[in-house]
């Protein structure tokens, strides 16, 4: 049976986090004996040099990019990048576009990520095209404000958002029958590693693509929203904390902010660079201190980090920020969850104290709740593709 998998990979060179996203999907269906199909789209303006300046996408930093992630896992006959603006372009790179028309025509599950692939004779061709929303709460809020409806066209709708529809989160379901899933992780790609860190670190952007929204009286904001809060903890702790941290120019304030606080600021375009690096950052580290964007906290959305489930399964714990996920997963050991810089103080500091315990743990939270066989057979049953 044949997968396909659309987004960004080729758009975001350099985000090695970013482009394990979509490997998890790729490498773990094909894991379960599925052919894989990644599609991605450049348009014009979107490929540049290695000076940052546009240029044809087959000689972007882009191209190059794609062609490294997808050779290194054994890919580089799985992908293809649409080129141009709109629909109908015959261009790729990749396999051609009619190569790729047809494995779509074939295909017996389409998992279009936040809705990235929108060319209608694409879409047009698959038999069931379901929306993978891994950023809940902004999608549908904007659907009921009528800004924009990015589920349309689609079949299935299938979210990490976990407790979307229950009582206590407020995103809207717009009527839409929700299909929940934590993130997966493939096990044979993320081992249990040495604990050689001294630090928590993390990886991320201080505010990302996506603004504030208003919604029914409350502002759903960032992570910078969430994580000034948190600013002194490695300070008031005593333990070592590092991020790298994707942060504008213009955000000089938080950066200050962040090193008075106690924080150490790692390049994300050094550490995180490809896939590799981003694993061996994440494998160097002693754990993940996790802070959440105020969507996922304020809406208790159920959101868990498709980044915390790599530190887990590395043997790392994770002090995450809770967003109501410690409604299905335990908390106590490998998982440590706070709401408050009182809480994470008290919980950094119970991982120092009992380190070994916490690693052994989290990797057993890993294979219990997000390896990929698990999650994507359970997944594929709940679309009957199975």
């Amino acid at each position: 049976m044949i997968a396909v998998v659309a987004g960004s990979v080729a758009q975001r060179p350099g985000r090695g986090g970013h482009t394990w996203v979509f490997l998890q999907y790729l490498l773990g269906l094909r894991e379960l004996g599925w052919e894989v199909l990644l599609l991605d789209r450049l348009e014009p303006g979107m490929s540049v040099d290695d000076s940052g300046s546009p240029c044809p996408p087959e000689q972007s930093v882009n191209a190059r990019y794609m062609q490294q992630v997808m050779k290194g896992f054994g890919l580089e006959r799985s992908y293809a990048v649409l080129l141009g603006e709109g629909s109908g372009s015959s261009s790729t790179l990749g396999i051609p576009r009619q190569e790729a028309l047809e494995r779509v025509a074939s295909c017996s599950l389409f998992l279009n990520v936040n809705g990235f692939v929108d060319d209608p004779e694409i879409l047009a061709r698959a038999r069931l095209r379901a929306f993978l929303d891994i950023d809940p709460g902004f999608g549908q809020m904007w659907r009921e404000l009528g800004l924009h409806d990015a589920f349309r066209d689609h079949h299935a709708f299938v979210t990490v958002g976990e407790n979307i529809g229950a009582p206590d989160c407020s995103i809207p379901t717009g009527g839409i029958e929700w299909i929940t899933t934590p993130q997966p992780v493939v096990l044979s790609q993320w081992p249990v590693t040495e604990a050689t860190g001294d630090r928590l670190t993390s990886v991320g952007s201080w505010r990302g693509p996506f603004g504030p929204v208003e919604y029914d009286g409350q502002t759903y904001g960032l992570r910078v929203h969430e994580f000034r809060r948190f600013a002194a903890v490695p300070a008031l702790s005593g333990q070592s904390f590092e991020i790298a941290l994707d942060i504008d120019e213009a955000d000089s304030a938080d950066v200050e902010l962040l090193r008075d606080g106690g924080w150490s600021l790692a390049d994300p375009g050094v550490v995180a660079r490809d896939p590799w690096a981003y694993r061996d950052y994440v494998q160097g580290s002693k754990g993940e201190f996790m802070v959440a964007k105020n969507m996922y906290v304020r809406s208790r959305s159920g959101w868990f980090s498709d980044r915390s489930i790599c530190y887990l399964a590395s043997g790392r714990p994770v002090l995450a920020q809770e967003t109501g996920f410690s409604k299905r997963y335990p908390g106590g050991r490998g998982l440590v969850p706070f709401s408050t810089p009182e809480e994470a103080v008290a919980g950094s500091l119970d991982i120092a104290r009992d380190y070994a315990a916490h690693c052994s743990a989290a990797r057993g939270l890993a294979e219990q709740h997000f390896e990929s066989g698990t999650v994507l057979t359970r997944l594929l049953e709940r679309l009957e593709v199975a």
